[in-house]
């Protein structure tokens, strides 16, 4: 007999996840805004900012995991203010970074999107907080409308890994990876 295996791949998403009242905060946006102009797509995700998405199996995810634990053990915790809105051109509605948050968000992404070795991995390298995505301009001029200020603040201290499930159509988070602020010391063989 002979036994067949496969590698189930599934979606995945390493993002950072701001704590819980800012995710209410964002959570209440959606609903003012989904009263304003019907629903809309990224109407039930719950607020955070994306660094990747890739797909993976179960046991390539855990070698993923111990690179990201490793690198993150070197992160120093950031202080994050999001204070402005803006939009992109393919109808996203987004909160964004002030100026020196923008820049350590940027620094850590971009150190986890080069270092994590990752086949095929779809990156992020603009840190915004979606608030709506796929907009009609219609749309987009009321959430502009809508909404004027925004000051949201939070220590950046871990990522999270999210997987997607599609039977609600959302990314779930299913483990966090705390920031240690240990500077690398060693070269081990980690991997």
């Amino acid at each position: 007999v002979k036994l067949i295996t496969y590698s189930m791949q599934n979606l995945y998403s390493i993002a950072i996840s701001p704590p819980d009242e800012v995710i209410s905060s964002v959570k209440n946006m959606k609903e003012s805004l989904n009263k304003a102009v019907g629903w809309f797509n990224s109407k039930n995700s719950l607020a955070h900012i994306t660094i990747n998405e890739f797909k993976s199996s179960e046991l390539q995810l855990e070698n993923i995991k111990k690179q990201l634990t490793y690198i993150c053990n070197g992160f120093e915790p950031i202080k994050v203010r999001m204070n402005s809105f803006g939009s992109y051109n393919n109808g996203a509605f987004y909160i964004a970074p002030d100026a020196c948050s923008k820049m350590g968000l940027k620094a850590i992404m971009k150190h986890l999107n080069n270092s994590l070795c990752i086949s095929e991995k779809k990156t992020s390298n603009d840190p915004h907080m979606s608030v709506a995505r796929r907009l009609s301009p219609e749309a987009l001029g009321k959430a502009k409308a809508l909404f004027d200020k925004v000051d949201l603040n939070f220590t950046c201290d871990h990522v999270v890994i999210r997987r997607f499930n599609p039977d609600i159509k959302q990314f779930e988070i299913i483990d966090r990876i705390p920031f240690n602020n240990k500077p690398d010391y060693t070269q081990g063989t980690l991997f």
